[in-house]
């Protein structure tokens, strides 16, 4: 059982999910989560299918026997993040996700640096998931990040599905008080609550309920 069972980056038929939000709900509720949190990919709600979104969430928010908030998962460009002030403004949260394809480790520092400083971003979605591949940082480079999220008040999620970020950065991150929350980042309802690897890596890191984004839902 977990000890904070939350999860908030999942995916809907809103975007590129496989289950509709009720399905995403029923799951949790029998995994025993408190709080989910949907977070389809903004480039699938433009216009109309935003209002959509957001209704069906109202209306399950009603019926549901977990916490539901709605997220949306924007995108950290080279241009900034994309997503607008009206749109966030709708929703309970903001996860900006680096999704480009990129080669060089300090490029996505950059971009995550710029995803900070948005102030309609509020947690970075699962940070150094491509530094297996592109390479790492520096280790100031890292610090850096920390401090200026605390500093401007933003979270990174422990994400189940990437293993990222490593322990060593989520330790730092309690350290410095930067909040944390935790992401299956599921694509289908069965994958829902899926956080068993964010949990162990929080504990390990020294994380208690007060380190965590969405505590007062806990």
């Amino acid at each position: 059982m977990l000890e904070f069972p939350h999860d908030v980056h999942t995916h809907s038929t809103h975007s590129d999910g496989a289950g509709s939000v009720g399905e995403n709900v029923a799951t949790a509720e029998l995994r025993g989560l408190k709080l989910l949190g949907i977070s389809d990919h903004i480039h699938y709600l433009e216009g109309k299918a935003f209002n959509r979104y957001l209704g069906e969430i109202r209306r399950w928010k009603e019926e549901s026997g977990v916490t539901l908030l709605a997220g949306i998962e924007a995108n950290v460009t080279r241009n900034g993040v994309d997503i607008t002030q009206e749109m966030a403004r709708r929703l309970d949260y903001v996860i900006a996700s680096v999704h480009l394809w990129l080669n060089d480790p300090m490029e996505y520092v950059e971009l995550v640096k710029m995803a900070i400083l948005d102030e309609n971003v509020d947690i970075i979605g699962h940070f150094g998931a491509s530094f297996s591949r592109i390479g790492y940082p520096d280790r100031e480079s890292l610090m850096e990040l920390v401090k200026l999220a605390g500093e401007r008040g933003k979270a990174f999620e422990i994400n189940s599905s990437y293993r990222a970020p490593e322990a060593e950065f989520v330790r730092e991150c309690v350290r410095q008080g930067v909040k944390l929350t935790f992401a299956s980042d599921a694509h289908s309802p069965r994958e829902v609550g899926r956080v068993s690897w964010s949990e162990k890596v929080f504990r390990r890191a020294g994380g208690k309920k007060e380190d965590l984004l969405f505590e007062e839902f806990l």
